[in-house]
């Protein structure tokens, strides 16, 4: 996984983060540029960390290892480039966009174990939620077995780290538009019995709600500090 970071700084014990969820959907520029302020604050220890619940507009962003062969349907979809790690995503409409703004400096100033501890989250999610996920070796995101040797993602995870202090995260597909994902190369992983899948299309009635409530409940046994 791509992953930038800068210098470390001493560890402090983490603090509750702040949760926030937006009522509407969210143009992603705006977005990013909110988590950048909010990063900035938070490096300066005028603000806490953030949980940043949240729907995109349709659109496809390419992270610093994005390919542009990959992005195989051009003109269907904004293209927006991303500082976060990986390579084309999309985002959109039935999608839980969760930021994680993380101050890692308190969280022990280690991002693959934070990764680690973004993967465990979505996968305790899922479980709350009736489906079963799995990290697989090589491949970025959280996957879904299908049987017959088919597996399809339902989580993307994508981070930055500036002064140690991360944001990006998690994208969970409760309910988008699955086509959308065929205009790209999913976060650059493409094989036969590998697509995308979500909530909705594994028979689950989950709605943000109960998205956002799973999401809670799973966060601090997801980020202890023995994971």
């Amino acid at each position: 996984m791509a992953i930038k970071s800068h210098q470390a700084e001493p560890s402090r014990p983490p603090a509750a983060p702040e949760w926030r969820v937006a009522a509407a959907p969210v143009d992603y520029r705006e977005a990013v540029l909110a988590m950048e302020e909010r990063v900035a604050a938070v490096r300066a220890g005028a603000a806490r960390e953030l949980i940043w619940l949240l729907e995109h507009p349709p659109v496809y962003t390419a992270g610093t290892s994005a390919d542009p062969a990959e992005l195989l349907d051009p003109g269907s979809i904004p293209v927006i480039a991303s500082g976060r790690g990986g390579r084309h995503t999309y985002h959109g409409p039935g999608q839980r966009v969760t930021y994680v703004i993380a101050d890692l400096r308190r969280r022990g100033q280690d991002v693959r174990r934070f990764v680690h501890a973004l993967e465990e989250w979505a996968i305790l999610t899922l479980a709350v939620l009736g489906v079963t996920g799995e990290r697989r070796q090589g491949r970025v995101g959280i996957w879904v077995p299908r049987g017959g040797g088919r597996e399809d993602k339902i989580v993307a995870i994508g981070v930055r780290v500036r002064g140690w202090v991360s944001y990006h995260g998690l994208a969970i597909n409760v309910n988008p538009r699955l086509a959308a994902f065929s205009g790209i190369v999913p976060c650059g992983i493409a094989g036969p019995g590998l697509g995308v899948t979500s909530l909705a299309d594994l028979g689950k009635t989950a709605d943000m709600a109960a998205v956002d409530g799973a999401l809670r409940q799973t966060f601090a046994e997801a980020f202890d500090q023995r994971h």
